[in-house]
């Protein structure tokens, strides 16, 4: 049993609580257990770091570091606590979800695989587009046309949506290699930044000095980078949690062994998480003034100059270009395994139709879950490529996209703040409290931008009327779902 009395004597109590686990773990004895410490280190370098923030943070100049270090104190380093206790007490297939369904009640898990599978869905409806940018950056001024060419990006989107539902029909026997590909494909980009600038860095040839212990102002607009630096660029750690049944050690028995292969992970992957980000800004600033930042390809820009200043001739662009967008679909490819599992453990608790539960009979991956998302995806970017192109209507869906993920991490900082149960002790109450009060900053931001928006309250009202209305429906949609459930119980 994962909830030892031992260590959740409160829990170990509550008869509900237990039979609830017990119930997913019985589930999860089918599923594969395919990920190990090394796997889940890569991955969380995967699902945390994006390759754009260091371009965004440099904006702020030498100064970015006060606010990195704020962001990694008062939002990073509480997310990790809570989400490793969270994971110790509940190393359940569903991570987040199961969390808030044990501990608050079964809507309210509902309510955040919801909010977190629209934050998956959407993202990976961009991935052609993404693509296609980025083989323009690569291919210069004469591939310009690519990034503009709605055929060109939806046959992108396709391709892309049919090597995810592939991938993740397989498993991740293939999937954790790929996520872990990617993820030291990051490092290896940040270390290579590296290699070029700490020799000028260390000579004093910089463009602005890398680091300071000088406060940015605190202006709208840089409050406003704050809460993105914070929730945005270090956002992720629930992602693993999610595969806890796919874990080492996880099973009928062995779900402490799970937990503690997660922990150990997450001490792994911080300092390195955090320090690529920093130095990365840092190297940034070696090589390019604020001003004049490639927030597109920030290391491209980087490496770029780089090589010309070690007096090399020829560019980067199109071999980093390439690397990036391997990583991106190893994102990709992550993100598409962590939203197959939500309809699958909605499936479990028979809120949805049964095929969603349905398993591979060989790879035992949820191939009804993994066809619905495909589907959505790519009709989800046939109408956004397709439509009447209304750019404020994909602003506002981007942001209430934001919105719905960053409820789900409002209700994650909630639980040892006040769900029923076991109560954590004063430093963890007080690191959900700060991710919590991070979360919500980004949230509210979110809610209500603060530059390029003609109208910011009517565009206020729009991405908060999404948002509620997304919840309402889902909410419906779990009401619906429960009295037939309890119909069908009755007969």
């Amino acid at each position: 049993m994962a909830a030892t009395p031992e260590h959740f004597p409160e829990l170990a109590e509550d008869p509900q609580f237990l039979a609830g686990e017990r119930e997913v773990e019985l589930h999860s004895a089918e599923l594969k257990k395919e990920l190990t410490l090394p796997n889940l280190v890569f991955t969380q370098v995967l699902s945390i770091v994006g390759l754009a923030w260091i371009g965004t943070a440099a904006k702020l100049g030498s100064s970015h570091l006060v606010f990195w270090l704020a962001a990694i104190v008062f939002f990073y380093v509480p997310s990790a606590l809570v989400a490793t206790h969270l994971n110790n007490e509940m190393p359940l297939e569903g991570g987040l979800y199961q969390w808030a369904k044990l501990r608050f009640s079964e809507m309210t898990g509902f309510l955040v695989a919801c909010n977190m599978l629209l934050y998956v869905i959407v993202f990976l409806s961009e991935m052609g587009l993404l693509v296609t940018n980025n083989i323009a950056y690569a291919t210069g001024p004469a591939g310009a046309w690519i990034a503009t060419s709605k055929v060109t990006i939806l046959s992108a989107s396709l391709v892309v949506t049919v090597l995810l539902v592939v991938l993740a029909r397989v498993g991740l026997a293939i999937g954790k290699w790929v996520h872990g590909f990617a993820g030291f494909m990051i490092l290896f980009l940040f270390a290579a930044m590296a290699f070029f600038a700490i020799p000028h860095w260390f000579a004093g040839r910089v463009a602005l000095p890398p680091l300071a212990l000088t406060v940015p102002a605190f202006t709208l607009l840089n409050l406003n980078l704050l809460s993105k630096m914070g929730f945005g660029a270090l956002g992720g750690f629930d992602t693993l949690a999610v595969f806890a049944g796919e874990c080492r050690g996880s099973g009928s028995s062995g779900g402490n062994g799970a937990a503690v292969t997660f922990r150990r992970s997450v001490w792994i992957a911080t300092p390195l998480i955090g320090g690529a980000f920093v130095l990365g800004t840092a190297c940034v600033l070696v090589f390019v003034k604020p001003a004049d930042i490639d927030l597109i390809s920030p290391i491209t820009q980087v490496l770029n100059r780089g090589i010309h200043a070690a007096g090399y001739s020829g560019s980067a662009t199109s071999i980093v270009s390439g690397f990036i967008m391997l990583t991106l679909i190893g994102q990709a490819a992550l993100s598409f395994n962590y939203g197959a599992r939500l309809p699958l453990v909605a499936g479990w608790d028979h809120l949805l139709p049964g095929w969603f539960t349905r398993l591979h009979p060989k790879h035992k991956t949820p191939v009804g879950s993994i066809a619905c998302i495909g589907v959505t995806i790519f009709i989800l970017a046939v109408v956004s490529n397709v439509g009447a192109g209304n750019q404020e209507a994909y602003q506002i869906l981007q942001n209430a996209n934001g919105v719905a993920y960053g409820l789900a991490y409002l209700v994650m900082f909630a639980i040892p703040l006040i769900a029923k149960g076991e109560k954590p002790p004063f430093w963890l109450r007080a690191a959900a409290l700060s991710g919590f009060a991070m979360t919500l900053l980004n949230v509210v931001l979110s809610v209500f931008p603060i530059i390029d928006v003609p109208n910011p309250l009517a565009f206020a009202l729009k991405v908060g009327g999404v948002v509620i209305g997304f919840n309402l429906l889902a909410a419906l949609f779990y009401w619906r779902a429960d009295q037939r459930r309890r119909r069908m119980e009755a007969l």
